[in-house]
């Protein structure tokens, strides 16, 4: 069956594109720019804020043999595009970041065996939305670490009480998903509360008190305006009292992003929290709400504050983020992970990183371990895909200048298409250690399974953002695809993917 699956779905990418613009709520449409730092945000009708990221073009080697980003393990692209879909409607384009929604399944990579705490897995096959090109996945597994080796967590729970945190599916819900994070203290294991409206305040001390915990967290109400620079300089001080060396010493904040009160726009907030990392406290935060959402502000702050980003729509979602994947989300094993790709000029004529446009970094990033970048935690997979245009296709003329004509011909007799190195530092290190693998050019004719489902997830991502890149992608072609690679799915993700898939080609036909 799988094998028939993907020989539909090679056949179909020969047919005709899915044409026409998708239809998208009015609701959640864009009305206006404003700059900030270099990014735009995008507020919607409803006021909800996006960060536009203009996707990747195709490459050509000639011009730039190296391509470098962040490893990126934040979800809250997927669940937030789920959030609009099961409300029935497309999202903003901007809310759809591949990456994210690639990244947000666990494609069950081989464990490390050596020292490092990562390990690495690559696979080259035939592109499904497009037969002339090749599709490379890259596969990384970060360790996994037994419940009785999870060191002692100093954690701060930063909530937003203010008067937008009102309504089903903020607070409450909120209250629900720190609770459940609570049942799973153990002894050795601190919470402490900063809640913060207009003024912020210590709510709970450091407890492990399960009784004690949930009692502070029923008596928390929304109301007032939102100061959240206040509160978060009183969560990471809190963090700091109790800060413990070689523990989880992490801030989790929850909130919808709507800061109105103290310094409160994305650029001055950000610098906050990349002085306030120095502490070496991580972040983590835990989107919510709807209506006044400013997701480019919660992405921002979890990046520059060596931490995660996840949207919690549902309390099944607060239940995975914080007690199913609790060791993943807060357990640290590799900070400022990187990857740096260097393609072989005799065998690659262009290449394009699918998603990640707004990890992407120069390729003297690499090497400085200065530059921040993503933190990988215990169990995590990062997965990414490249889409090549092989050598001699002629769609991707580049001005071949004397570096890279030298490689051409050190790497023509080379069978490797690809070199990949990660570099990664031990948390609390400050310099970084490197792994380095080739990937050869052995295309499989019958793709596992791993890389049919992301591939599956990554042509749904581009028909969601409508990108110039989606080729003969259709959803029908996605749903033959990922049906194909659901495999165990022990936890029913993979089959919500499907059902995910129905509804936006239905939403985008006029159903």
């Amino acid at each position: 069956m799988e094998n028939r699956n993907w020989a539909i779905v090679s056949a179909l990418a020969a047919s005709v594109a899915f044409g026409g613009c998708m239809k998208r709520s009015g609701s959640h449409s864009v009305s206006a720019d404003a700059s900030m730092g270099g990014s735009r945000f995008l507020p919607s009708v409803s006021g909800e804020r996006y960060a536009h990221n203009p996707q990747s073009p195709f490459v050509a080697v000639a011009d730039a043999p190296l391509s470098t980003f962040s490893a990126d393990v934040d979800t809250g692209a997927y669940s937030n595009t789920r959030r609009f879909l099961t409300g029935g409607s497309l999202p903003p384009v901007d809310a759809v970041r591949i990456e994210e929604l690639v990244n947000y399944f666990d494609y069950a990579y081989p464990e490390p065996a050596g020292a490092d705490p990562l390990a690495a897995v690559s696979e080259v096959g035939p592109c499904p939305w497009s037969a002339e090109h090749q599709l490379v996945h890259i596969g990384i597994q970060g360790k996994h670490v037994r419940a009785d080796e999870v060191p002692p967590r100093n954690l701060v729970f930063l909530v937003d009480t203010s008067g937008s945190m009102r309504g089903e599916g903020r607070l409450p819900l909120l209250r629900s998903g720190l609770s459940q994070l609570a049942s799973t203290l153990r002894q050795q294991d601190h919470v402490s509360i900063v809640v913060y409206a207009g003024d912020s305040g210590v709510a709970l001390q450091p407890t492990n008190d399960k009784r004690r915990i949930r009692r502070a967290l029923g008596r928390m109400k929304a109301g007032g305006s939102t100061n959240g620079e206040a509160g978060i300089d009183l969560a990471y001080a809190v963090a700091a009292r109790n800060f413990q060396p070689g523990a989880i010493n992490r801030v989790i904040l929850a909130t919808d992003g709507d800061f109105n009160v103290g310094q409160s726009s994305d650029g001055e907030l950000v610098r906050i929290i990349e002085d306030k990392r120095k502490s070496g406290v991580y972040l983590s935060v835990l989107g919510f709400g709807e209506g006044n959402y400013n997701e480019s502000m919660m992405e921002q702050l979890a990046d520059r504050g060596n931490g995660n980003y996840a949207y919690i729509d549902s309390e099944q979602e607060a239940k995975r983020v914080l007690v199913d994947q609790a060791t993943s989300t807060l357990v640290p094993i590799a900070d400022d992970v990187k990857l740096q790709v260097e393609f072989n000029p005799a065998l690659v004529e262009a290449y394009r990183l699918v998603g990640y446009e707004n990890r992407e970094l120069d390729s003297e990033d690499f090497d400085d371990d200065q530059e921040d970048a993503g933190d990988v935690g215990a169990g995590h997979t990062v997965t990414a895909l490249y889409e090549i245009v092989p050598a001699g296709a002629g769609e991707h003329a580049g001005k071949l200048d004397p570096v890279s004509e030298s490689n051409v011909s050190a790497a023509s007799a080379s069978a490797e298409l690809m070199t990949v190195k990660i570099r990664y530092k031990q948390p609390g290190d400050s310099q970084s250690a490197l792994i380095s693998f080739p990937v050869h050019n052995v295309s499989t004719s019958a793709p596992s399974e791993a890389f049919r489902f992301s591939a599956a997830v990554a042509s749904f991502g581009m028909l969601l953002r409508d990108s110039p890149h989606k080729g003969s992608a259709t959803f029908t072609n996605a749903l033959a695809l990922a049906e194909g690679a659901v495999g165990q799915d022990r936890d029913g993700a993979r089959r919500e993917f499907l059902d995910l898939v129905r509804t936006a080609s239905d939403l985008s036909s006029g159903g």
